[in-house]
């Protein structure tokens, strides 16, 4: 059928639910706004360097077979037609899996779909492409020996957050309302507080992971919490090749989540635990703290019970698991051939190093601190039903930095508020509270009892709606 010209700029600033409302009056198709899309990323991704590789063949058949169930009445799938991109980490048949780095950029190709990779395509959602992370994933930035340096749509000297970096440049450049990634100890929320976005880090498990992980998840980053809700419902679902347990017994209403307008009874008497103190590694910004005091300030408005706590973790726990992950780093680039290993970023180089030498003993004390981290997460938060903090102590520092510090020896100083939910399995979630004076975007972290995703989700889309016009993100054009 014929469709009214629509700007593209109106089209691609959609949400997922406003996509498929379109879709089901007719108003435009699929193939329209994938049109819209592929014009901006042609537009900004010079700039940005979202992209790993982009699927135009693969995503203009998708597209138009949407188009034609839609035009057919016979569009079932909950997400057909919806735009949405996979981190590069997440296995797509005919597609390499480089894990960010050059030094396997000779990777084999993937033979089989991971298991988000065909909840997406079951739920009828037109991939666009993968989107790039850094070497390994082990970098809270967008720099990469394979892909070079990602930047964020908001202004291209700011970085976007890592590792999940190409995802958010994309959610926030709006190619596309949702966008997977994936977070072992922040990877997700930090590019979405550096960019404005919404996102959820699930609890362990709901989401299946292939290959899985003590502390991986994948979860979605969007520009609204609807749209991470209905991602959530696509992808929160057992694994149908088993490659990783999935928690069933514990089924969530994702659609509840974006039933109803959100109102102060979604947060009023909810006991809630803020604190602007992760206790160790980087001192927090006292502009970033304060907005999410403010933040609190909003919830306990609504009549919610609002206290103080204390650090979740201490500066040991924060040594053993950076520790940790550089011997399981180094031990990545000791199975290397020389020259592989020579085209890894020379700052994870020197960072994983510093495990060089490790004994057994020291290795399993290092896991025995993440496991102290996990229970002391569990201790500080089980009293509460949400639990408030910044999600990284600072606001976007210049993209081609490899951290908040650039510094190998304080590397993961700046994950003491993010990294300990990956591990206590709790899920937690990011809405955009405040910017900086000079413009950074400042999320607010929600973090919840294990299992209670959609109660946390709901408490995240009500402060989405309470925050104020001066947090709300006019993104960028």
């Amino acid at each position: 059928m014929d469709h009214p010209p629509r700007r593209s700029t109106e089209l691609v600033s959609m949400t997922a639910t406003e996509l498929l409302a379109g879709y089901s009056r007719g108003a435009f198709s699929p193939a329209d706004v994938l049109s819209a899309v592929l014009a901006r990323v042609d537009e900004l991704e010079p700039t940005c360097n979202a992209f790993y590789v982009i699927e135009r063949e693969q995503a203009g058949a998708a597209a138009a077979a949407s188009t034609a169930r839609w035009a057919a009445g016979g569009a079932t799938r909950f997400l057909d037609g919806v735009p949405i991109t996979l981190k590069e980490n997440i296995a797509s048949v005919g597609t390499r899996v480089p894990s960010g780095t050059a030094a396997l950029a000779a990777a084999a190709v993937s033979t089989v779909d991971g298991p988000v990779t065909v909840s997406m395509a079951d739920a009828g959602a037109v991939r666009l492409g993968k989107t790039v992370m850094p070497d390994y994933g082990m970098l809270s930035s967008g720099v990469s020996s394979l892909h070079g340096i990602t930047r964020s749509p908001w202004d291209p000297r700011w970085t976007v957050g890592g590792s999940s970096a190409g995802a958010s440049a994309a959610a926030a450049a709006r190619f596309g309302p949702i966008h997977i990634g994936s977070d072992i100890g922040g990877s997700i929320r930090l590019p979405a507080t550096w960019t404005g976005l919404a996102c959820l880090k699930p609890t362990f498990a709901l989401v299946p992971v292939d290959p899985p992980y003590m502390g991986r998840t994948i979860g979605p980053l969007a520009r609204t919490v609807d749209d991470v809700a209905i991602a959530m419902e696509a992808i929160a679902r057992p694994d149908p090749y088993h490659r990783d347990y999935t928690l069933t017994e514990h089924p969530l209403d994702w659609a509840a989540v974006r039933a109803t307008p959100a109102t102060d009874a979604d947060v009023s008497g909810l006991r809630v635990g803020i604190h602007v103190d992760a206790g160790c590694g980087l001192a927090t910004d006292t502009e970033v703290a304060a907005i999410v005091l403010a933040a609190g300030a909003v919830f306990e408005a609504a009549g919610a019970h609002v206290e103080p706590i204390d650090p979740l973790i201490c500066g040991e726990q924060l040594h053993l698991l950076d520790l940790f992950l550089r011997a399981r780093s180094w031990l990545d680039l000791t199975r290397l051939d020389p020259a592989a290993r020579a085209a890894v970023l020379p700052y994870i180089r020197e960072w994983a190093a510093g495990a060089a030498g490790l004994s057994g003993s020291q290795v399993i004390e290092a896991y025995q601190g993440i496991q102290a981290m996990r229970a002391s997460t569990v201790a500080a938060t089980c009293d509460y039903d949400l639990v408030l903090s910044p999600v990284a102590p600072v606001a976007a520092f210049p993209a081609h930095w490899h951290g908040p510090t650039n510094d190998t020896a304080t590397a993961l100083d700046h994950i003491a508020y993010a990294a300990p939910y990956n591990f206590s399995e709790q899920p937690a979630a990011t809405v955009n509270a405040g910017f900086t004076t000079d413009g950074r975007p400042v999320g607010l972290q929600l973090a919840g009892r294990r299992y209670d995703d959609a109660r946390l989700l709901r408490a995240a889309r009500w402060f989405e709606q309470a925050r104020g016009a001066a947090a709300e993100p006019s993104w960028p054009r």
